[in-house]
């Protein structure tokens, strides 16, 4: 279990540890064949900053080189916002006073009709956790509605047990997203103060869980803006690494979601500049040319724009973060703000326009028989 790895590393030696790379430990990072967790932490150190533009370089080669000139473009679907969990940067937390919903599978399929018309093939679908709302039974209900409109189903929900990812992959799931938030123990319990989110070792676990049973693609990554985000990636990269090791079936992706603005929300403790993601993103590339990296519409369109060949390879359009909120209920409060509100078209459009294809589904099923 991770958790054994992950209790043998102290935040704060760790966190000095990256902050005290040099530019050699840098450039001997930059000419590695193949690159270690200490590479990884010289790229992402302050030290690697005027190295910007040779790593980009690299990450867009290593790119071409695993991707080609393509681009994954998904979209979320969320189907609640209830929740029994109080996250501090959250808009669907328990303690906000808002209207919450669960979709039926008659507006799962409303909601349906609207996105595979913008031409999407690739769903993830985004809950609250809530069990007695969307527990296992909720999902073992709706995947059978969504499984014959799209090619590859996501999820990002609560995390359950072994047995639950078991019974609903032969129901259509593709992929499971589970974001650790912050690796910094301490601060994970003041911003889960209450509901089962709460279990720090319970979250940490859910990867392992999920290789158990097989999943096909795991997401990982951490809410930018809570802790430190230097150290926070080094422990996502260690995570990733033993995961790549022990669960080598599966295939990885990894996220970079900026904490953004709710109604009344939380600032962000650590501010991360885009020179700074940038240089994130080409670190991880560098670390894993395997890895997937993805882009969601918290960004800016300007911003998503330049990150196209620099080592991002999925992107989310047309994106609502409210429950039916393409068409059953355009009104409610969304999880968090959107910065790109472009339309699926818009931005297939400017991929084609940077020499890129969009790609509407992560695989063909007929390739896992």
């Amino acid at each position: 279990m991770f958790t054994n790895i992950f209790s043998q590393y102290d935040w704060d030696q760790v966190k000095a540890a990256i902050y005290s790379k040099t530019a050699t430990d840098v450039e001997r990072a930059l000419t590695a064949n193949r690159r270690s967790l200490d590479d990884f932490a010289a790229l992402i150190s302050p030290a690697a900053a005027p190295y910007l533009e040779q790593m980009a370089n690299i990450s867009h080669q290593l790119t071409l080189q695993r991707f080609g000139n393509t681009m994954q473009l998904y979209i979320p679907m969320y189907l609640s916002n209830e929740c029994q969990n109080i996250c501090t940067y959250c808009g669907f937390s328990l303690h906000n006073k808002i209207a919450r919903r669960t979709l039926t599978a008659a507006e799962i399929l409303q909601e349906t009709a609207a996105i595979k018309a913008m031409g999407f093939e690739h769903v993830l679908l985004v809950t609250g956790e809530a069990q007695q709302y969307v527990g296992i039974d909720y999902f073992k209900k709706i995947l059978p509605i969504l499984q014959p409109h799209f090619s590859n189903i996501s999820m990002e929900v609560q995390p359950m047990e072994e047995e639950d990812y078991k019974a609903l992959i032969p129901l259509g799931l593709h992929a499971v997203l589970v974001y650790q938030e912050t690796y910094h123990q301490a601060d994970y319990k003041l911003h889960h103060p209450k509901g089962k989110k709460s279990n720090f070792n319970y979250r940490l676990e859910t990867p392992d869980r999920l290789g158990k049973a097989g999943i096909h693609k795991m997401g990982l990554g951490v809410l930018i803006g809570l802790e430190d985000w230097r150290t926070d990636s080094f422990f996502t990269a260690l995570h990733l690494d033993y995961l790549q090791r022990t669960y080598w079936k599966t295939r990885y992706s990894i996220s970079f979601p900026r904490l953004r603005p709710f109604s009344g929300g939380l600032p962000p403790k650590v501010e991360m500049n885009n020179r700074e993601l940038v240089q994130l993103i080409c670190a991880y590339r560098l670390f894993s040319q395997e890895l997937e990296l993805s882009m969601s519409t918290r960004e800016e369109e300007h911003f998503r724009n330049h990150l196209v060949k620099l080592g991002v390879t999925a992107m989310s359009a047309g994106s609502k973060t409210n429950p039916g909120g393409y068409v059953v209920d355009r009104q409610s409060l969304e999880q968090f703000e959107i910065s790109d509100e472009r339309s699926a078209g818009e931005i297939a459009t400017m991929l084609q326009q940077q020499g890129y294809e969009a790609v509407w589904k992560d695989w063909d099923k007929s390739f896992g028989q």
